[in-house]
């Protein structure tokens, strides 16, 4: 078994971390997550965990926590490989809080664990971020087995929905994909000063 006393928490690029997200995270993916700030987590030079933070997915969303959007961010997505010990992702978390603590001005970071995926926020709680509450239920588009958030047929460039967008827009007019109801998320939130 590893110890966490080997582990390394170092700042990372976004391509370093991609792999280990797709592979270990529950989305399976980093498209459309706008990062601010990316770190990973080492073992003897091996990459086995990945952070994203980044500002918050919807716009004007600060509102609910603060006064100015650059004093959060939210906590974008965290990846272990399945084999690190117990705590493993909370001391991650600790290593990457204390680094923005003592690198950025940030006062808040936010989070959300989805329960639609059976997530409870058990990593938030054991890293003492206190859970304020849950979003209201929402919808995802289901196409070929993945969800989509509804705002991936809205993403456009230079006034043109991108290719993308288009395809998953004519699989829902075609009715290859649909519409699904989705819980809440629950929500955590940290001070960072």
């Amino acid at each position: 078994m590893l110890l966490k006393n080997q582990y390394q928490v170092l700042p990372a690029t976004r391509q370093e971390i991609q792999p280990i997200i797709e592979i270990w995270h529950y989305s399976k993916s980093i498209n459309g997550v706008k990062g601010t700030y990316y770190f990973k987590l080492e073992d003897n030079g091996k990459i086995i965990g990945a952070i994203i933070f980044g500002r918050l997915a919807m716009a004007g969303q600060y509102r609910k926590y603060c006064e100015d959007e650059s004093d959060i961010i939210e906590l974008r997505r965290l990846a272990c490989i399945d084999n690190t010990p117990q705590n493993t992702e909370s001391f991650f978390i600790s290593r990457c809080l204390r680094w923005l603590r003592q690198n950025t001005r940030i006062e808040l970071i936010v989070s959300y664990a989805d329960s639609n995926y059976g997530h409870s926020g058990t990593i938030y709680k054991a890293s003492n971020f206190k859970h304020i509450g849950m979003t209201s239920r929402g919808r995802v588009i289901t196409w070929n087995g993945k969800k989509y958030h509804d705002k991936t047929i809205r993403t456009k460039y230079k006034g043109k929905l991108k290719p993308f967008a288009q395809r998953v827009k004519d699989a829902l007019e075609s009715g290859q994909a649909k519409y699904v109801s989705q819980e809440g998320k629950h929500v955590y939130l940290y001070k960072l000063r």
